[in-house]
């Protein structure tokens, strides 16, 4: 079976890199064109492009895939490398593009998905961070037969996966790229005997995970404790959760949940006492032990490395992040 794999992020090379330690040939990859990054913002290849040509596969880097977009030039490239890789089917997974109807039809197999949640809850952009946010005591990866629609294709496997008290969204994200891995495998195999089967999507349960923002990083100090707890490990490793003390802005990259019940004399935000073992902050709903922070500039520290460098005193306030600037 020759495959045609469109994926990005390390998300997607894991999976790739599956595809090709199972024996699947690979005549062609898809990715996103390279993007400036790091200090310097010298351009950098994907991490799917950098497995491919590790492995000498030709790779196509469009910036649109629709014929009648505004670069319909790199979008007839990649239909004639499409056409000329003869594959069986396409395999997708965190690619980036919407993939207009003339690439769904060209595979006479279709082209399956990689996607991280148990559709159709969590259909979108950014499943694992909003999976976390929610509260959601499990999650997993369905292998979905794309159509025209957002995540709305026939479902061919799926396997769940608990999410862990203290998992964030870099911890969550790769065991279920693993996940991810592994089933794309076994539905390939299941495929090639004739065995997998589709499966309507129910109606019910539909939830879409929209892409995340840097502007909702801003902690709200007047939410509860837990729900500001899911937030911090949800958006770690970005945006990273947010908050300002005077004219600083830092980043909270780990806490703990203190107390669901609150002060009602204290407001939110207000720093209760200080340790090495954290800040205790006073919250709509209960209180926050802050034991992970990061100064902008700075490094990730715990509690006690960070209370050594900077002023912090019971009485103190946390507010909002100012609209000019972020811990980085």
């Amino acid at each position: 079976m020759k495959i045609i794999f469109a994926g990005t992020p390390e998300f997607a090379r894991i999976a790739l890199q599956a595809l090709l330690q199972a024996g699947y040939a690979v005549p062609l990859v898809l990715t996103q064109p390279d993007r400036p990054a790091g200090r310097g913002m010298k351009l950098h290849a994907s991490p799917v492009k950098q497995c491919a040509l590790e492995h000498g596969i030709p790779v196509v880097q469009p910036r649109s895939l629709r014929l009648d977009g505004r670069f319909p030039e790199d979008a007839a490239q990649a239909r004639t490398a499409i056409e000329a890789a003869c594959a069986d089917v396409m395999v997708v997974a965190a690619y980036g593009l919407i993939l207009p109807q003339w690439v769904l039809d060209a595979p006479p197999a279709g082209c399956l998905n990689i996607h991280a949640s148990l559709l159709p809850r969590w259909r979108g952009a950014a499943p694992i961070h909003r999976a976390i946010e929610a509260g959601d005591a499990r999650t997993g990866v369905t292998i979905m037969q794309m159509d025209a629609g957002l995540d709305t294709g026939d479902m061919l496997l799926c396997e769940a996966m608990d999410i862990l008290p203290d998992d964030t969204t870099a911890v969550l994200h790769d065991r279920l790229a693993h996940l991810g891995a592994r089933l794309i495998v076994q539905a390939l195999r299941q495929m090639e005997r004739g065995g997998l089967a589709r499966v309507p999507q129910p109606k019910d349960g539909v939830t879409y995970a929209h892409k995340i923002e840097k502007a909702e990083s801003l902690v709200d100090w007047s939410r509860p404790a837990g729900e500001i707890a899911r937030r911090v490990r949800a958006f770690d490793p970005f945006p990273g959760a947010s908050t300002v003390l005077g004219q600083e802005n830092i980043k909270l990259w780990n806490c703990e949940i203190d107390s669901l019940e609150g002060f009602a004399d204290v407001p939110s935000g207000h720093i209760l006492s200080i340790s090495d073992a954290g800040i205790l902050v006073a919250c709509g709903g209960g209180t926050l032990r802050l034991t992970v922070l990061q100064r902008a500039g700075g490094k990730r520290l715990a509690a006690a490395d960070f209370l050594r460098g900077f002023d912090v005193r019971p009485g103190m306030v946390l507010g909002s992040v100012p609209r000019d600037g972020a811990a980085e």
